[in-house]
């Protein structure tokens, strides 16, 4: 079979016309592409539609063992090097026995360290990944250096070092996992290299057979997520996980579930594919049962979820009804809604159902604004009768009743006198927008397309949500206009929690109370003492056509940016296309230097060669005394030009306090 490799083309950076170099043991299907200067050691298995191109970052290094599966592209910068195991610069080095699977895109500078499985579609850029890492799917490693034996989940997105220091530990099934590739894939390539040979073939087969009979044998488990768990089940224990509570489970046979004397199953730790693994296996061995899925708040000693998903009749994994579910009520999580006129949506009526089969009797409870955020709700009027007809007519009246005010439903055990269940189902001043999932559409929100928590945006809650996730707390502050111009602002309630729910429930509260002012979000790093970003996401009069935000200040090296599309200001700088708005400067950049003038800040800008940003020893670009859009974004433009091939951030600096609120990179060599 014919290796198509050949040199990589003169250029200015590379005139050697270096060509790959294969050792005799590895295999290369013909349908791959090798250009350039790489070296391929022993063992090594190049599947079809790979493309290895070593034409702009040089050289690429793969070790012994390794195995580079079907469409995986592998490439580099002109400029920048990692240091091999060999104490050489590479663009690309990729060490022993390491797993690249399908898709995935290796792009240099980076580093794969020894026995590393990088999942399906997952992106390694201008990164070190050091050795036994597990990357699973659709996940982004970029400017940062991942430390040994780590492992990242499904879809993560990796851009900060703080983010990659906090990876969890690979588990053994996770090494299992790695290994029982790395050995298929060593028999697909000697299996490749001796097809014609019936002779070679033969031996292969028993050594293939007895290899995967070991794997068996092993306590092996797939850490992929188990297909016949329903994507209902999936999402609400990823849900649960990521809010910071337990799994547990309980199950019943049709006796045990008609006197409600639940047995219990224990609770499942470790990361979402395996407590959801877990759960599986408790499915298929209580077949035949009810088994109902519980999420209990360790810290408070209280269930807060307790949901069916299993019935006799039921294949295991299969969606069932939700039976239970208990919801702190200032939480911020809608439930179910209504629609705003006092009907009752599709998602209640389920919830009204599934509560009555159980037995459990229906209430409800009712608050104004200042109640709301006081939680001191009012009992709403009993609801009298069992029929599912009766009681929705009843909820009917009562969301009529209250139509400005927040209605939650309350399911009660009359036997164990206790709720089990509170669900907001409507909140003041909500239009008639049923989602299907049963979330009303904020009007706060309503051009953005989704909803994290009555007025909160799903922009904020991403930014809560990436804050947290780095350990930072979360704050409020709150300004009208006379103190806003002053930059005088006033703070809220303090957030104590680390819990997503509460800590958007607080913010909602804010907005609330603060509904005519300026409210802005903090990001606060505990440890140094310090803010990390400072967010308006409320200015007074805001409407739905208004909703974009855009951040006032971001942690160094990020950039949170929310406005919906540049905007064209008299100077010809917005363009409103989504495109790039000057020559050199993003519609994002553009839109934060506008933000930055608008509350009195001044820019200013620093740049550092590879050396210098190592050591961060930035240095000045020329002062930008000018407060207009127009100059600042040519000044900034000419400082791009001059350090082409450096770092750029840009700086957010308030005068008056004599400090820095914005370090953003705008530009990387």
């Amino acid at each position: 079979m014919v290796v198509r490799k050949r040199a990589a083309p003169p250029t200015p950076w590379s005139q050697t016309l270096a060509e790959p170099q294969i050792d005799d043991s590895a295999f290369v299907h013909s349908f791959s592409n090798l250009i350039g200067d790489v070296e391929i050691e022993g063992n090594v298995l190049i599947a079809p539609g790979t493309s290895i191109r070593a034409d702009e970052g040089t050289p690429f290094y793969i070790g012994e063992g390794t195995n580079i599966q079907d469409g995986v592209v592998i490439h580099g910068l002109e400029q920048g090097r990692v240091m091999g195991d060999d104490g050489q610069e590479y663009s690309v080095w990729i060490g022993k026995e390491a797993c690249i699977t399908h898709m995935a895109l290796i792009h240099g500078p980076a580093y794969i360290g020894e026995g590393c499985f990088i999942g399906f579609r997952s992106t390694v850029f201008n990164a070190r990944v050091g050795e036994g890492c597990v990357i699973m799917m659709h996940a982004l490693i970029q400017d940062v250096e991942i430390p040994p034996g780590k492992y990242v989940p499904s879809g993560a997105v990796i851009t900060n070092q703080q983010q990659a220091d906090r990876l969890p530990d690979v588990q053994d099934s996770d090494r299992h996992f790695a290994h029982h590739v790395v050995e298929v894939n060593e028999a697909l390539r000697i299996g490749y290299q001796c097809a014609a040979n019936n002779a070679c073939i033969t031996p292969i087969r028993g050594q293939l057979g007895q290899s995967i009979k070991d794997i068996k044998q092993t306590d092996y488990r797939n850490s992929v997520t188990s297909m016949s768990l329903s994507s209902d089940i999936v999402a609400q224990v990823r849900s649960l996980l990521s809010q910071g509570y337990t799994i547990g489970a309980e199950y019943a046979n049709e006796r045990r579930f008609k006197t409600k004397s639940w047995l219990t199953g224990g609770t499942f730790s470790g990361r979402a594919d395996q407590v959801l693994g877990d759960l599986e296996g408790f499915l298929q061995q209580h077949q035949g049962e009810y088994v109902r899925l519980l999420g209990v708040d360790t810290g408070a000693k209280r269930r807060v979820l307790e949901v069916i998903v299993q019935r006799p009749k039921d294949t295991p994994g299969e969606p069932s009804r939700i039976t239970t579910t208990k919801n702190n009520s200032s939480n911020g999580h809608v439930a179910a809604a209504s629609n705003g006129n006092g009907n009752v949506g599709d998602d209640i009526a389920s919830q009204v159902r599934a509560l009555l089969h159980q037995g459990y009797k229906i209430g409800t409870e009712y608050a104004n604004k200042r109640r709301f955020q006081t939680k001191s709700w009012k009992t709403g009027p009993s609801i009298q009768g069992n029929r599912e007809s009766d009681v929705i007519n009843q909820l009917q009246n009562i969301l009529a009743e209250h139509q400005q005010e927040y209605v939650r439903l309350i399911g009660v055990d009359p036997n164990a006198k206790r709720r089990v269940s509170e669900s907001i189902i409507q909140r003041p001043g909500q239009a008639g927008n049923i989602q299907s999932n049963g979330a009303v559409a904020s009007p706060r929100a309503a051009n953005r397309g989704a909803v994290a928590s009555g007025g909160l945006t799903a922009d904020v809650a991403q930014q809560v949500r990436s804050l947290l996730s780095q350990g930072y707390k979360i704050g409020t502050e709150h300004a009208d206009k006379r103190r806003f111009r002053t930059k005088s602002w006033q703070s809220c309630s303090p957030i104590d929690s680390n819990r997503e729910a509460d800590v958007l429930a607080a913010l909602e509260v804010c907005l609330v109370d603060h509904s005519g002012e300026y409210v802005r979000l903090i990001g606060i790093d505990t440890q140094a003492k310090r803010r990390v970003v400072e967010t308006i996401i409320q200015r007074p009069g805001e409407t739905s056509n208004n909703g974009a935000r855009t951040a006032t200040a971001t942690a160094p090296g990020q950039s949170y940016s929310y406005a919906s599309s540049s905007r064209d200001n008299g100077n010809g700088n917005g363009n409103g296309n989504g495109r790039v708005a000057t020559m050199n400067l993003t519609t994002e950049i553009v839109s934060q230097v506008s933000s930055l003038l608008k509350q009195g800040y001044k820019i200013g800008t620093e740049h550092a060669n590879k050396r210098r940003f190592r050591t961060k020893s930035w240095q000045s670009c020329s002062p930008i005394d000018s407060n207009r859009e127009a100059d600042v974004l040519a000044a900034l433009e000419a400082c791009l030009t001059e350090h082409q091939g450096e770092y750029i951030r840009l700086i957010g600096i308030d005068s008056q306090a004599k400090r820095r609120v914005l370090e953003t990179i705008i530009q990387r060599p």
